[in-house]
């Protein structure tokens, strides 16, 4: 029984670190505190605008910078009404585009979010723009990267657990089923979950935008020129974010419903 205790102690605390996800409502491990997360997300935050080149593109600058704020202010509208505004005070949102031909964007915890010029050459409007900052904006209201730090420290724990419940066997067999466990944690959640935050925070984006009044429909046509532009060729399975084509059709399933509930009348 005593070398069961680890494994049961560690259950214990899994079960009792959840939280909910704003909009969704999924319930996700959360065993990393805020503040921890939001003071070593703003160092790399600030470490990485230390090096990287601002755009010298005034109109494109300016346009990221509204379409971000009209987002962020959605955002906290939503948050109030719902009964999380002390929520609120984790946000100090920064909108910046940088110089890149890598057509990317992500997001900080804490709302520091850097879109790249290279995204840009196939945003046509404001509307596209915001499937982006939309999407961005939501990893961080979810909580995503609180969550992913949360699934290591539980994956470290497991594999403590499981090192101690197989004292006594051989070497070897020690050794294959440490394996198995990484290739397990990598592919059989990591990877997944990483995936579904993807398909979350696309949901949620789709959400916010339409809150702040833009069109979410535009967000079928900016996911088809990202497939257009795209070379990449790694299975879906293996890749950490779902391929363009699922995006699509989750999308397609998902607008009905959030333009019925969510857009203004």
């Amino acid at each position: 029984m005593k070398r069961f205790l680890p494994f049961l102690m560690t259950m214990a605390l899994l079960l009792t670190s959840c939280g909910s996800v704003p909009i969704t409502g999924r319930k996700q491990l959360n065993l990393v505190s805020d503040s921890e997360v939001l003071q070593s997300s703003l160092a790399s935050y600030t470490s990485f605008m230390q090096t990287a080149t601002i755009s010298t593109q005034k109109t494109q600058s300016a346009q990221v910078t509204r379409v971000g704020q009209r987002i962020a202010a959605a955002t906290e509208a939503y948050l109030k009404a719902v009964g999380l505004e002390s929520e609120i005070q984790n946000f100090a949102w920064e909108f910046n585009l940088v110089k890149s031909d890598e057509m990317n964007a992500w997001c900080m915890p804490g709302g520091k979010i850097v879109v790249y010029e290279g995204i840009m050459k196939i945003i046509s409007s404001d509307d596209e723009l915001a499937v982006v900052l939309g999407h961005e904006v939501a990893h961080a209201v979810a909580k995503h990267a609180n969550e992913r730090m949360s699934q290591q420290v539980a994956a470290q724990a497991g594999a403590q657990v499981l090192a101690g419940v197989l004292t006594g066997q051989s070497y070897q067999t020690q050794a294959i089923a440490q394996q198995v466990y990484g290739l397990g944690a990598q592919y059989g959640v990591m990877q997944p979950f990483s995936r579904k935050h993807e398909s979350e925070a696309d949901e949620m984006g789709l959400v916010l935008m339409t809150i702040a009044g833009y069109n979410p429909d535009v967000a079928i046509t900016f996911w088809q020129k990202m497939d257009a532009s795209s070379s990449s060729s790694v299975p879906e399975f293996l890749s950490s974010h779902p391929s363009h084509q699922t995006r699509i059709s989750d999308i397609q399933k998902k607008l009905p419903e959030i333009k019925a509930k969510y857009a203004r009348r």
